[in-house]
């Protein structure tokens, strides 16, 4: 290897770019490809979705945030293919060879072969999305308001989320605080405290990857707010003016306009493109079976990264499709490069599990560090100082902090904004 060792990098997400910049001190051209040109800090899409936060304020130029790492450039472009045997990543209108590539373009939401719920139950993973959910939040209030018929308000005002795990009970508690909080004062014709917030999660209790403890106290928290919680309970048709929910052997259906989906998610389909050119194997969800080193097998010169890789070198289990895993891995396969130029060993690839953290509300949230489990106001603070210093840009943490002490002492969210087309958010209604 040497100065003109090319390395390309697909996808701007935490794996992609902390790699990238990972890089910066080392002897590669380095080429970071992305269809968007900027970095999500997808941990706080929830408050876009929410009215929290704007876009922007969690969204950051890839070119803006490289811009003074010189060995690094930004190409805005979708790939299409990869011809592993010339080392060609094939864009949607050019090529671009490498020497060393790594793939880092993450998942998308698994719809469990119900892909036709989309458009009932958008999910949370794009800026597209967050707007997409903001509307349909708070068109279903606007609607509601002027609605006389006690039954069809009631639907208008019922929410279902799909999805216990940590984006959705965040998303729920969001939800909750809108109701009882953001909005009682807002309108005339209803009591929006009389909105019905409703959890869905299949496994025994919300939060299955927390101790039991925290995901008790989660419950409580949620509850306070007036969600209600249905576990063991799985989701079988949407419509759109009803959802139908199974658990065990009774069958409900829950009149709702307004479905939220965070249940379960899938592989980027480059995993395909990339198993087929190399022979790698894939799992049930799409990931691609890796080396201890990230690497696949009999292809070292490509690396697989965050949410596409499955790695059971370490647990035996795939690693969990989160932030900290990404940022872990693409720090690690750049170390992995400078050891390759020093013809140096590394070990393979451990995940440092720092703990997991949710919010539940204001002033509320869950934490399990390791040794340390904890809930409440603390947890909360801990929540939002770990988010803040994550942020990409130190403008964005200013103005994320300035818009969460706002919210704190005046529980007003600033970006309730409906944007974009009516009747393409709500046309359930």
């Amino acid at each position: 290897m040497n100065e003109g060792h090319h390395v390309v990098i697909i996808g701007g997400g935490f794996g992609g770019l902390y790699a990238t910049q990972s890089l910066k001190r080392m002897p590669f051209v380095v080429t970071l490809v992305d269809q968007r040109n900027f970095h999500l800090f997808q941990p706080l899409l929830y408050q876009v979705a929410t009215g929290w936060l704007s876009p922007a304020n969690i969204a950051s130029p890839l070119r803006g945030v490289l811009k003074r790492q010189k060995n690094a450039s930004v190409v805005l472009a979708e790939v299409t293919d990869i011809d592993v045997g010339n080392r060609r990543v094939i864009l949607s209108e050019k090529t671009i060879g490498y020497d060393t590539l790594i793939v880092a373009a993450g998942s998308r939401l698994h719809y469990f072969g119900n892909d036709h719920w989309e458009v009932l139950a958008p999910s949370l993973k794009t800026v597209e999305d967050a707007t997409e959910i903001r509307a349909r939040i708070f068109l279903a209030f606007e609607a509601a308001e002027f609605e006389t018929a006690p039954k069809k308000r009631g639907a208008l005002l019922t929410f279902v989320i799909v999805g216990g795990g940590s984006t959705g009970v965040e998303l729920a508690g969001a939800l909750g605080e809108i109701a009882k909080d953001t909005l009682r004062n807002d309108f005339r014709n209803i009591d929006t405290g009389d909105a019905s917030i409703l959890l869905i999660e299949g496994a025994e209790r919300i939060l299955p990857a927390y101790p039991p403890k925290l995901s008790a106290k989660a419950q409580m928290f949620l509850q306070r707010l007036g969600v209600t919680i249905r576990i063991n309970a799985t989701v079988i048709d949407i419509q759109p003016d009803e959802v139908a929910i199974k658990r065990g052997e009774t069958l409900e259906h829950v009149p709702c306009h307004t479905v939220l989906w965070a249940a379960g998610v899938q592989a980027s389909p480059l995993g395909k493109i990339l198993a087929h050119a190399t022979g790698a194997r894939l799992d049930r969800g799409g990931r691609i079976f890796v080396e201890s080193d990230l690497s696949l097998p009999n292809h070292p010169e490509i690396f697989v990264i965050g949410d596409l890789a499955n790695y059971p070198h370490q647990t035996g289990r795939p690693l969990p499709g989160i932030a900290p895993v990404a940022i872990q891995q693409g720090r690690y396969v750049a170390n992995v490069l400078r050891d390759r130029i020093e013809k140096k060993s590394r070990r393979p690839f451990r995940y440092k599990d720092r703990g997991n953290m949710a919010i539940v509300g204001r002033a509320s949230a869950v934490a399990d560090l390791g040794k340390f489990r904890f809930s409440g106001f603390l947890a909360w603070l801990a929540w939002l100082f770990i988010h803040l210093v994550n942020l990409i840009e130190f403008e964005n943490k200013v103005l994320v902090l300035i818009q969460w002490a706002w919210y704190y002492f005046t529980r007003n969210r600033g970006a309730r904004l409906i944007t974009g087309d009516k009747r393409t958010h709500f046309k359930a209604c």
